[in-house]
């Protein structure tokens, strides 16, 4: 860490000595610079042998020092630079002249300063050369921070592991008895532990046995919970994500004067009825189950209770019955150990077995490891990335070998997994630890994580490629490095979810303060910690921090990140930017900000100012200073307009704002206006989401001068608008993705068409393309789209079937058309959109008949059809899908639903080998109720269906079905759904909530 720190401070010297900014002590720069750079060299050995037992004090000692005197020439840098840099656009008057003259003063001053600093660093940096020199460190003459990876230079890389069903071994004979459990086992509600030490296979066995088709299949609801290591007894917020994943997130509300016992009553109640399947992972606290028993009935529906754990207390407080279940997890024989390990180590060459010259190596590493799975698969991953001889591989052993033999225990493990971290080069060091900022269980976008990897300077420019391209190689590397989980794309198919491994951040959490990189303040912290978090450059402010303003005081706090503080005064971000004007960080996401102080263009340095979900209604004219802000995240706020001051941004690069989904009011924005001069931004590379008609049509023709563009969003345009913008769009060579909606779904006039065709040149990388409002037909270039990978149709009033332009789009991957097409027919040819995983087919109320060709959709997933649409039958070619997992039908006709049951329905043939075929009807609202196939209840529901003759009088028994207060009745959505459901029927927010800009 201390060399990013050192490689950063001498980067930025670099560059202002090139700017010529340090006039008068130009030498003693470049001996600062020299300096630096000799201490660079022994870092590598240093902090190799910083993590040794016995002989690290000293030397972690000289490591702080580095880091200490490092941060102190950057914040003498930075505080030079706030008052020599060159301000943009002063204007010429009077007053405009003493303030040129003040600033003058202020220069001089500053000069005189920074050269007494920089005269006090030059001591610094000498003693801490000649302390090198007494620990005799190694000097490192490879090329610092070099990224490129070669496995012939890399030491160790190891990570947590992701586990593979089939490279699980050793566990059969037990997934076997516990799914019997799970299926065929008693009536009674029963409670089954995995006890094991760390790391012996717990989770994996759980996860393997909980996505069981058998399982799956079997249970009403099901749901999975990993219970925080630091759980502190929070009931409400555990019982809200379990109560979420039994219900659907769309639908589940809780009253603020809810009760915690109320949400267990309200939950329990629910159950009682249901045969459910719970998974309660890691539990380390007897009381946890004290805690959430209760909301889990003894309904004798067969319902099933997992518990892994590590600690037996845990086991004898939730064995009640006889049925209950205990598995002891041990760890695995020397023969299962060998198996595994050959598995993941040689899978890719020799079939999983383990080439002669290399076998007793190889069975040396599986006897320290002492049949942990987790410490097998990490040594297996790491070995599996290098050259197979007997000198390579003894090598990358050597430096194994105390992290094994110190400790036969769980440590190992965890020194081992360790190695993931200190193997890094800097700069992903640093990325790597700014997962420790953010709290347990949090997932970030990816986009976001680049903007803050860009703004923390932990991203390294390099030539022909943007910072956030490079970030995104460092995003993949660290996920390669299975240091990083990622999620699927979420469903506006622009971002990735990050987080890390569990075991991973256990680590980084530890380093990230061993090191002084972040700290976290909340309402635990005593006085002794409070003075030491005023030395973290980064500080993670939790709930219930009512002590941050007692920091704000000397601290050199450069980036602050709130996580649900329920609070933040006025007076408080007066003081800290009256304070502490350095930051170039500031995430206040959910925290109930109403407006800003005019002392927010103290903040020379600002690069990234995060207000999304909170009040804020105007931004205060100061934030013209903000001459180094990139990123601007206003989204999700009450703003409306844009300050015309916005305009002088010169370095903003992301600027979100609008959207419709706001914690602390319904009345936020779903797009802004912005005024004149807007265009002058000419670095903005994210411009979501802009409101066309109240910008104007003069603004929206000024857009082409934003070449740098990379993700547009546009709300309400018209027909002239959009001509305008097209236009525009056509110079946006480096477009990925381009939101559009028309005003007409705004207003009574149906009649105005956005042209597509008007694009005479389509961005060639588009990748994302949403597009709401009438189009009639898809223009003729659609088809040359090859790297789109999601579509979004909706309210198009196409004629003509749409797949003749889309059915050989290579990576197209997401597909919605909802009242996209007003056709009878839709024939999917053999052949055609072969990456498309998942197809929506919704409200297309002419669509009779639906033909896929054997061959077609090879890799289709999901599939959701309905709403109002008088499709005849299921698809024949339905069959043929044999990847698809789900079908979700909305809305359909009795007869249509019927034909699709197991007990002599006519079209069960074509469905019968997908696991998972739900049937979901509108009920009260925007929910709707899920039915599973063959259910019982959904065929009582369409007798009540058939028993009324007319149309109108079925809506009214299913409104009247779904406003009974009866909790049985109540209305939920099938939680494999939820992730890319369509929550609403309304023309207007259909999707409004879910297809981001």
């Amino acid at each position: 860490m201390a060399d990013s720190v050192v490689a950063s401070v001498i980067e930025k010297l670099l560059q202002l000595q090139e700017k010529e900014l340090f006039k008068g002590v130009n030498q003693d720069i470049r001996v600062l610079i020299d300096g630096l750079g000799n201490i660079q060299c022994f870092l590598k050995d240093a902090e190799a042998r910083s993590e040794k037992e016995h002989t690290n004090v000293p030397v972690k000692n000289w490591l702080k020092q580095v880091t200490e005197e490092a941060n102190r020439i950057e914040d003498a840098i930075d505080e030079y630079l706030r008052h020599v840099a060159p301000r943009s656009h002063q204007s010429r008057t009077f007053f405009s002249f003493l303030s040129k003259i003040n600033q003058l003063v202020k220069q001089v001053k500053a000069r005189q300063g920074m050269a007494s600093k920089i005269q006090n660093s030059k001591m610094s940096i000498r003693e801490i050369e000649e302390r090198s020199q007494r620990h005799g460190f190694q000097r490192d003459y490879s090329e610092e921070g070099s990224s490129t990876g070669k496995t012939s230079h890399e030491g160790p890389r190891l990570g947590l592991p992701s586990f593979e069903e089939d490279e699980v071994v050793g566990i059969d004979s037990v997934k076997e008895t516990l799914i019997t459990t799970l299926v065929e086992g008693a009536p009674t509600r029963t409670v089954i532990s995995i006890v094991g030490m760390s790391g012996c296979g717990k989770t994996t066995l759980a996860k393997t046995v909980y996505e069981n088709d058998a399982v799956k299949g079997h249970f009403d609801r099901r749901a999975w919970i990993t219970v925080p290591s630091s759980y502190n007894y929070n009931t409400e917020k555990l019982l809200e994500n379990l109560t979420k994943q039994i219900y659907n997130d769309a639908e589940y509300t809780r009253a603020e004067t809810d009760t915690i016992q109320d949400s267990i009553d309200s939950l329990r109640q629910y159950l009682e009825t249901k045969r459910y399947a719970v998974v309660l992972d890691e539990v380390c606290d007897r009381n946890f189950w004290k805690d959430i028993e209760g909301a889990l009935p003894k309904n004798d529906k067969g319902s099933r209770i997992i518990i892994t754990t590590r600690m037996c207390d845990v086991i004898a407080v939730s064995r009640e019955t006889s049925c209950d279940v205990v598995q002891q997890l041990e760890p695995l024989s020397m023969e299962m150990s060998w198996t595994l390990f050959c598995k993941k180590a040689f899978r890719t060459e020799n079939g999983g077995v383990c080439p002669r010259e290399l076998e007793e190596l190889c069975l040396r590493v599986v006897q320290k490891c002492e049949g942990l799975p987790v410490v097998l698969v990490a040594i297996a991953s790491l070995l599996s990335r290098k050259e197979r001889t007997v000198l390579e591989w003894q090598r990358v052993l050597d430096s194994l070998n105390l992290a094994l033999e110190s400790n036969p225990d769980f440590k190992s493990s965890r020194k081992i997994l360790f190695l993931g971290y200190s193997d890094l080069p800097p700069h992903l060091k640093s990325c790597f630890l700014s997962f420790s900022i953010f709290p347990e269980d949090y997932s970030i976008a990816e986009s976001r994580l680049y903007q803050i990897w860009i703004a923390e300077g932990f991203v390294k420019p390099e030539r022909d490629k943007t910072l956030e391209e490079i970030a995104k190689e460092y995003l993949e590397e660290l996920i390669n490095r299975n240091l990083v989980q990622v999620s699927d794309l979420e469903l506006h198919g622009y971002d990735r979810m990050c987080k890390v491994y569990d075991f991973m951040r256990e680590i980084i959490l530890l380093k990230a303060y061993e090191i002084g990189f972040c700290g976290s303040l909340n309402e635990n912290n005593s006085k002794f910690e409070i003075n030491w978090l005023r030395k973290f450059r980064r500080l993670s402010v939790s709930r219930g921090a009512n002590n941050a303003e007692s920091i704000v005081e000397n601290s050199r706090v450069r980036s602050i990140f709130a996580f649900g503080v329920a609070e933040m005064k006025k007076s408080f971000l007066v003081n800290l930017f009256e304070n502490c004007k350095l930051l170039t960080l500031l995430e206040f996401e959910n925290v109930p900000l109403e407006d800003l102080p005019v002392e927010l263009g103290n903040l020379f340095h600002l690069k990234y100012l995060g207000l999304k979900n909170t009040k804020v209604k105007k931004l205060p004219k100061s934030v013209r200073k903000l001459q180094n802000l990139q990123t601007l995240d206003l989204r999700n706020t009450l703003l409306i307009e844009l300050p015309i001051e916005i305009n002088k941004l010169q370095n903003l690069r992301h600027l979100l704002a609008g959207g419709n989904s706001n914690k602390f009011c319904s009345d936020s924005t779903q797009c802004v206006r912005v005024k004149e001069g807007f265009w002058y931004l000419e670095n903005l590379q994210t411009l979501v989401t802009l409101d066309a008609h109240l910008s104007g049509i003069d603004l929206i023709r000024k857009l082409d001068k934003l070449k740098q563009l990379r993700r547009l969003g546009i709300l309400r345009l018209t027909a002239e608008v959009a001509s305008a913008l097209f236009a525009c769009i056509t110079q946006m060579s480096l477009l990925e993705s381009l939101t559009l909606h028309s005003l007409t779904l705004h207003s009574e006039n149906k009649n105005e068409m956005l042209d597509l065709q008007t694009i005479s040149s389509p961005p060639p990388f588009l990748q994302r393309l949403v597009v709401k409002g009438r189009l009639q037909k898809l223009p003729d270039w659609f088809s040359s789209l090859q790297y789109l990978s999601m579509l979004y149709l909706s309210f198009s009033g196409l004629r003509m079937d749409p797949l003749g332009y889309l059915c050989h789009l290579p990576n197209l991957v997401y597909l919605w058309l909802y009242q996209a097409y007003d056709g009878e027919q839709l024939h999917f040819e053999e052949g055609c959109l072969p990456k498309l995983k998942l197809l929506v087919l919704r409200e297309l109320h002419g669509l009779k008949m639906v033909e896929i060709d054997k061959g077609a959709l090879p890799h289709l997933e999901e599939l959701r059809i309905g709403s109002r649409m008088p499709l005849i039958e299921v698809p024949s070619g339905v069959r043929h899908l044999q990847n698809l997992k789900v079908l979700a039908n909305y809305d359909m006709t009795s007869e249509f639903v019927l034909s699709m049951q197991p007990d002599g329905g006519s079209n069960y043939w074509k469905i019968e080998h997908v696991p998972s075929v739900h049937f979901l009807y509108k009920g009260k609202g925007r929910r709707y109720k899920s039915y599973k196939l063959g259910e019982p209840g959904l065929l009582d529901f369409l007798q009540g269906l058939a028993s009324n003759k007319d149309e109108v009088a079925q809506r009214e028994v299913r409104l009247s079905f779904y406003c009974s207060d009866d909790e049985e009745h109540s209305t939920e959505t099938w939680n494999g759904v939820n992730r890319l459901s369509i929550s609403s029927e309304s023309r207007v927010s259909f999707f409004s909530d879910d297809i981001e800009d």
